[in-house]
């Protein structure tokens, strides 16, 4: 085969592909696995939806995950996309969700941060931990991060893979790692 032909994949016929089917399904350690990840949905989804305080009208991703949720508010019509993460704080952090607030796949809000200068290693350290509260009709896009003692005001759209720390105004839009407002959002105008 010179540097010019393509390379391509074998193909495994029908009987092959029934066999591995049929020795995966047998496979006990396939099993095993199974057990784990229904585990991790539980204690990462379907508990922490029992214990949120939970508006009426809210849309939640089966993909999206929460920790400490006797410490989240989401409020009324809600929409949180997949693959999204609220972790409040272990010990007070909050997070306090608006009403109407949508969120784009992968958003990542946290409570609480690992301090890094305690000494090592970092998972021993104590954590940082601030509320963070959003205001309604925000927008956050894919994989934003909000980080511990931000405040988002009403109307603000937080632009995809922003890193917002600290407070962003209503109707403003922000961008950026940090994020910083580029814009103001105009309604009616």
């Amino acid at each position: 085969m010179s540097a010019q032909d393509p390379a391509h994949k074998a193909r495994p016929s029908k009987a092959a592909r029934l066999l591995r089917l049929l020795k995966s399904t047998c496979d006990p350690r396939a099993w095993a696995h199974a057990v784990k990840i229904v585990n991790y949905y539980n204690y990462s989804h379907v508990q922490p939806l029992r214990k949120i305080r939970l508006g009426p009208g809210a849309n939640i991703s089966p993909t999206a995950l929460f920790a400490n949720p006797e410490r989240i508010e989401i409020g009324a019509r809600v929409r949180i996309g997949s693959d999204c993460m609220l972790w409040a704080g272990p010990g007070r952090g909050r997070l306090v969700i608006g009403e109407d607030v949508l969120f784009g796949p992968g958003v990542m809000i946290t409570a609480a941060n690992y301090r890094f200068d305690d000494g090592h290693p970092v998972t021993d350290q104590a954590m940082d931990e601030a509320d963070v509260v959003i205001g309604n009709d925000v927008w956050l896009g894919t994989r934003a991060v909000i980080l511990p003692g931000a405040r988002i005001g009403d109307g603000a759209i937080i632009g995809a893979h922003a890193v917002v720390r600290g407070e962003i105004p209503a109707m403003a839009v922000a961008v950026g790692a940090p994020a910083r407002v580029v814009s103001q959002r105009i309604i009616g105008g």
